[in-house]
């Protein structure tokens, strides 16, 4: 049996789009048994399963072992993970800011860091009743229009200073040319100091964070249904050239973009295209 991808995505409340940039519902089934690389990204992850629970071989955190979990949630990290399944999988997905981590868990992302964490443990009982009425929910809509509720109930308002904003949204957007130094430059701030900020409060270094948006840009365009070249993503993507962009997906997926591009055929939801490019 070929295997069958239905699914949908929905946009938060208006309310709630500076926390959670979307939700994505899917239903995967008849694809046969393997495994799927769950690529870093610069949106924090929240994963409620409807039926079966999701199965991690390999974490995000070398200190983490693997395991299954009904709900998840995960932060900011330059570690791959590695999904196990049985050619099924049914759940939401939620693309958090790291804003939305302080708004809804009570935490700046760098609590999470590259941790895969039970979804109660930071959600509280919220979570269990939006595990229960998603899977009795008839269709999407009604799923999304779920999700929209109990997380208005729970969010609260959280804020940044005017500088680590702007040096958030120049570091993870979609410009392929960012450095680091012209960020620090632009806000007023010290390298040192941007480094110290984003560490307390993101769990990762101002580079790594471009590296996660660059990353994330050459990702995107091989899922097109006709994607570019490799030399050509290499280039729209910021890489110095396509040995440079190898060389990064190595240590962020694990392996090269071209072994990728040939093994992958489960089409998870766990690789959310970056803000700058969804939009």
């Amino acid at each position: 049996m070929a295997g069958v991808s239905e699914g949908a995505s929905g946009v938060p409340d208006p309310r709630l789009r500076p926390y959670v940039l979307g939700y994505e519902g899917y239903l995967l089934r008849g694809f046969d048994p393997g495994t799927h690389v769950g690529m870093p990204a610069s949106v924090l992850t929240v994963i409620i399963t409807i039926d079966e629970p999701i199965e991690l071989a390999v974490s995000s955190h070398p200190d983490q072992p693997g395991g299954t979990w009904e709900m998840l949630a995960s932060g900011l990290t330059t570690r791959p993970c590695v999904i196990a399944h049985n050619g099924y999988q049914h759940g939401v997905q939620l693309a958090l800011t790291p804003l939305g981590c302080r708004a809804l868990f009570g935490m700046p992302a760098s609590a999470l860091g590259s941790w895969i964490v039970d979804l109660p443990e930071v959600f509280g009982p919220s979570a269990r009743e939006l595990r229960e009425r998603l899977a009795a929910a008839p269709d999407w809509p009604r799923r999304f229009e779920i999700l929209d509720e109990v997380l208005l109930r729970a969010v609260r308002p959280a804020h940044w200073d005017a500088e680590l904003a702007h040096a958030w949204a120049l570091l993870s957007g979609p410009d392929p040319a960012v450095r680091v130094a012209a960020v620090a430059d632009e806000i007023g701030w010290s390298r040192r100091h941007l480094g110290n900020r984003c560490g307390a409060e993101l769990g990762v270094t101002p580079k790594d964070l471009a590296r996660i948006a660059r990353f994330e840009r050459s990702h995107a365009m091989m899922r097109l249904p006709e994607p570019p070249s490799l030399a050509e993503v290499a280039t729209l993507s910021g890489y110095y050239d396509q040995a440079h962009m190898a060389r990064e997906w190595r240590e962020l997926a694990g392996l090269p973009p071209s072994v990728w591009r040939e093994r992958e055929e489960f089409p998870f939801v766990q690789d959310p295209q970056p803000a700058g490019i969804a939009g």
